[in-house]
C-alpha cells in the first residue's frame, strides 16, 4: 500500500477506493475492534464481495484475528450450528443477519457498491462452551462441506496463502496497473487468492456484479467494461465462454478455470491464456495448474504441482503407484492447512506420508487421478462418489464420459437419487452441444455399449444449462429436484389384464404399494436383482420367457405389458414355443 497509495485497490462499478482509502478504512476497523478482538479470535465475516469485505480482511489481519468468511446470507440455522461448534468471538454483517445474543459495534466501512449494504456491524458474542477455538497461527478459516452434513471448518496459516500468491504472481505477472476480478462468491476460498493476490501486488480489484456469476453473456460484457487482466472461474462458468465463439475486445490476460473437471479445450481463436487449476481448502486453494494448448487427451489434464507443493498418487495400502496408474491424490508442502478446527477430524485426513513421498504429512484428498508420463495429472473423480448398484460400485464420472463421447453431448452431469426403502439409482442430465437436439432415449441406449448393466442411467434429462449452486459447481440437488420423484410421475390406471397381472408382480417384489400405468421399474428402487426376479416371476405367470435385457430396457409398466402382449400374440401365431434366455444381456 505504502508504494502506490494514490492506485485503485477496489474498483465497484462507479466507485473507486485507492490504497490510501482502504488502509485508512482497515485501520479505523481495527481500532474500533481492538480490545474486543485479538490473536487467534474467530470473526465470522457475513458479508458480500465489496470494498467493505476488502478493508475487514486487512484489519483483521492487522489484528492477528482469523477472517472466517460466510457470505452475506448464511442462514439463521446454519449459523446457529456454527455458533455451537466453533470458537467464534464476532460476527460481522448487516444488522439483521446478526444472531442478536451479544453486544453490537458499527464499523465505519462503506456503504457503496453493487453488493454493499447500508450499515456493518460487529457483535461481540461469548463463545458457546465446549466449541473448538482455530489452531494457532491461523490467519483465515473457510467452510467445506462435510460427509455428515455438517460443514468443516478448515485453518489455514500466513505461510501458506503466502506460498499461493507468490505463485500466483509469477504465474500471471499481476502488479499494479492490472485488474483482478472479485468475482468467486465470498463464502468460498478462491476469493481470498484473488483478495491477496491483487493487493500484494498492488493490483485494482474489480467487484462484479451478480449478473456477471451467473450468465456468459453478461460476464464477457463486464470482462469488457472494467477491463478485467486476470480471472478465475468455477469450471461451469467457462466452459460456454471456451466453447463458444471468443468474444471481441477482451483485455483477459490470464484465465483460472477450477471446481469441478473441465471438459472442455479451448479454441484456436481463444487469445487468453487458460491455466486449468486444482486444490482443497486444505491445501490452499490451489496445488496444481495446467497452460491448456492444443488438445492431446480426452479431457484437460489439472496439471502438475505448483512451487511448494508435493503430490502422491497411492494405491489402497498407501504405496505410491507407477505413472499411468489410477490412484487416491495426496498433498504435501508448505500448501498444507493447518487441519481443521476439529482436532479429531485432523487426525483422519492430516496423516503421516507414505515411504518415499519426501514428505512428512499430506492430506488425504479422497480425488481420484492419474499421473500421465509427462507429469501432469488427470482428474478422474471422488472417491466417495462411488455409489453402489446391485452390489457394484459405479462412479457417476464415468457414466458422464459414455454420455459425453456422442458428439451431440456437450456436457453431461450424472447426479444419485436415493430411494426411500434402499439403493440408489443413477439421472443423467444432459446439455446438447450447439445445433443438436439428441433423443433422450437413444442418448440412453447408447450407454448400454459401453457401461455394465448397473451403471445404465434410469432416464435422460435434457437442460438448456446446468444450474449452479452459489461456488459456481453443478448443483446437483436442484436437477434432482427437476425430475418427478419416484411414485409422482403422471398417473394412468390400469388397462388389462396384462398390465394389472404384471403391477402385481412388481408389487411383490419391489414391495411398493404404488404402481401405476406408467410407473418405471428402477426407479421404484428396483436393480439387477430384482430384474432376474422379476424375469422368473413372468415366466410363471405368462409361460414365457422375457430375457433380462428387454427386463433392464423396458423399464415402464405399460411398456413391458406391451411388449408380453405381443410376444404372446407371436408364440400364438406360430404356434410353437419361443423364449429368449434370461441370462441373455
Amino acid at each position: 500500500m505504502s508504494e502506490t497509495p494514490d492506485a485503485a485497490a477496489v474498483e465497484d462499478g462507479v466507485h473507486t477506493f485507492t490504497y490510501r482509502e482502504i488502509d485508512a478504512i482497515a485501520d479505523a476497523v481495527a481500532d474500533r475492534l481492538r480490545d474486543k478482538v485479538t490473536t487467534g479470535d474467530i470473526v465470522a465475516v457475513c458479508l458480500d464481495r465489496s470494498a467493505a469485505l476488502v478493508a475487514v480482511a486487512v484489519a483483521l489481519a492487522r489484528l492477528g484475528a482469523v477472517y472466517l468468511p460466510l457470505g452475506p446470507g448464511p442462514g439463521e440455522d446454519r449459523l446457529a450450528g456454527l455458533l455451537a461448534d466453533v470458537r467464534i468471538r464476532a460476527v460481522v454483517g448487516a444488522p439483521e443477519i446478526l444472531p442478536g445474543t451479544g453486544t453490537a459495534h458499527e464499523l465505519p466501512v462503506p456503504s457503496a457498491g453493487a453488493n454493499a449494504v447500508p450499515r456493518v456491524l460487529a457483535e461481540l458474542l461469548t463463545p458457546a462452551p465446549g466449541s473448538a477455538p482455530a489452531p494457532p497461527g491461523t490467519l483465515y478459516a473457510v467452510l467445506t462441506s462435510g460427509s455428515t452434513g455438517k460443514p468443516k471448518a478448515v485453518a489455514v496459516g500466513a505461510d501458506s496463502l503466502g506460498n499461493l500468491v507468490r505463485w500466483y504472481h509469477d504465474l500471471t505477472g499481476l502488479g499494479p496497473g492490472d485488474r483482478i476480478s472479485l468475482l468467486m462468491a465470498a463464502p468460498f476460498d478462491p476469493h481470498l487468492g484473488d483478495l491477496w493476490g491483487g493487493l500484494a501486488y498492488g493490483a485494482t480489484l474489480s467487484v462484479a456484479p451478480d449478473s456477471a456469476r451467473y450468465s456468459t453473456g453478461a460476464l464477457v460484457e463486464w470482462f469488457r467494461d472494467a477491463r478485467v487482466d486476470v480471472s478465475v472461474l468455477a469450471t461451469p462458468m467457462a466452459e460456454p465462454l471456451l466453447g463458444g465463439e471468443w468474444p471481441d475486445g477482451l483485455r483477459l490476460r490470464d484465465l483460472l478455470i477450477g471446481g469441478d473437471r473441465l471438459r472442455t479445450w479451448p479454441r484456436a481463436e481463444v487469445t487468453t491464456r487458460v491455466h486449468n487449476v486444482y486444490g482443497p481448502a486444505e491445501a490452499t486453494i490451489n496445488v496444481t495448474s495446467a497452460l491448456l494448448g492444443d488438445a492431446d487427451r480426452t479431457c484437460p489434464p489439472i496439471g502438475g504441482p505448483i512451487p511448494g507443493v508435493t503430490l502422491c498418487v497411492v494405491d489402497e495400502d498407501d504405496r505410491i503407484v507407477p505413472r499411468g496408474t489410477a490412484g487416491e491424490l495426496l498433498i504435501g508442502g508448505v500448501c498444507l492447512a493447518l487441519g481443521y478446527v476439529d482436532e479429531e477430524m485432523t487426525a483422519r485426513r492430516f496423516v503421516a506420508a507414505p515411504a518415499g513421498a519426501g514428505v512428512e504429512r499430506v492430506y488425504r484428498t479422497g480425488d481420484k487421478v492419474r499421473m500421465g508420463e509427462d507429469g501432469l495429472l488427470d482428474f478422474l473423480g471422488r472417491l466417495d462418489d462411488q455409489v453402489k448398484i446391485s452390489g457394484v460400485r459405479i462412479e457417476p464420472a464415468e457414466v458422464e464420459a459414455a454420455l459425453e463421447r456422442d458428439p451431440r453431448v456437450r456436457r453431461a452431469v450424472v447426479a444419485v437419487r436415493r430411494h426411500p426403502g434402499g439403493g440408489a439409482g443413477l439421472l443423467a442430465f444432459v446439455e446438447a452441444a450447439p445445433g443438436t437436439a439428441p433423443d433422450p432415449g437413444s442418448l440412453l441406449q447408447g450407454t448400454r455399449s459401453a457401461l455394465p448393466a448397473q451403471a445404465v442411467p434410469q432416464s435422460v434429462h435434457l437442460v438448456e444449462e446446468f444450474p449452479l449452486n452459489e461456488n459456481g459447481k453443478v448443483d446437483r440437488a436442484a436437477l434432482l429436484t427437476s425430475v418427478a420423484a419416484p411414485g409422482t410421475e403422471r398417473s394412468e390406471e390400469l388397462r388389462g389384464e396384462t398390465e394389472e397381472l404384471l403391477a402385481g408382480l412388481w408389487q411383490e417384489i419391489l414391495g411398493s404399494a404404488d404402481v401405476h400405468a406408467c410407473s418405471n421399474f428402477f426407479a421404484l428402487g428396483g436393480n439387477s436383482m430384482h430384474a432376474v426376479a422379476l424375469a422368473g416371476a413372468i415366466k410363471r405367470t405368462f409361460e414365457l420367457e422375457l430375457s433380462m435385457k428387454s427386463v433392464m430396457e423396458l423399464r415402464v409398466l405399460r411398456d413391458m405389458a406391451a411388449a408380453i402382449d405381443a410376444e404372446r400374440v407371436a408364440l400364438a401365431a406360430s404356434g410353437a414355443s419361443h423364449s429368449l434366455a434370461v441370462t441373455d444381456w
